[in-house]
């Protein structure tokens, strides 16, 4: 499977499995996991047909994990826009996490902290490595430390997700050390 293919079928999973199901007219289940053939029906139905080994393909390839099978079923890690549940239990975080931004960002996130936008919760890296690539995706990037030990202390609840990104429902700007990406 060449490149481009396993991008553009990465970036129809995402929209489906993570933002749009309806649009294909799939109905994820509470937890946003849909059986595998009724996605490829859809698609198919919709214009977009793919195979299970591309499908197998995407999800094992894919660098970020975004995406997890389970039997029949598949899934987007995290990211939705879409209600869903994903059953992860709360985790005590490391000491620090890291989420990469841009500098037009900053005076938002210094008066307001970060908040989720239209996703269900924050997104957070265990490392700064994967939180400058984050932030390059539009522009410059900048990344923050989240002094997490301390906002768990507080009573703040983090999860992980499979994929080992870190998910909590906001970040209080007190608990964020702005510094420039190197």
């Amino acid at each position: 499977m060449d490149d481009r293919r396993t991008v553009k079928l990465s970036k129809y999973l995402a929209k489906h499995l993570r933002h749009q199901p309806e649009r294909i007219g799939l109905t994820l289940d509470a937890g946003g996991w849909v059986e595998i053939d009724a996605l490829m029906t859809a698609a198919a139905a919709h214009g977009f047909r793919f195979t299970r080994a591309e499908l197998d393909h995407v999800v094992a390839a894919n660098d970020k994990k975004r995406y997890a099978v389970e039997g029949t079923r598949i899934r987007a890690s995290q990211g939705h826009t879409v209600d869903v549940d994903l059953g992860l239990p709360p985790a005590t975080p490391p000491p620090y996490l890291y989420h990469g931004t841009v500098t037009r960002a900053l005076d938002a996130i210094r008066a307001e902290g970060l908040r989720p936008m239209s996703r269900h919760d924050v997104h957070l890296s265990a490392d700064r490595e994967t939180a400058t690539r984050v932030g390059s995706r539009r522009g410059r990037p900048v990344v923050l430390a989240v002094d997490a030990a301390v906002m768990h202390r507080d009573g703040h609840v983090f999860r992980v997700s499979a994929n080992g990104v870190w998910l909590t429902e906001a970040v209080p700007a007190r608990y964020l050390r702005f510094t420039e990406a190197r």
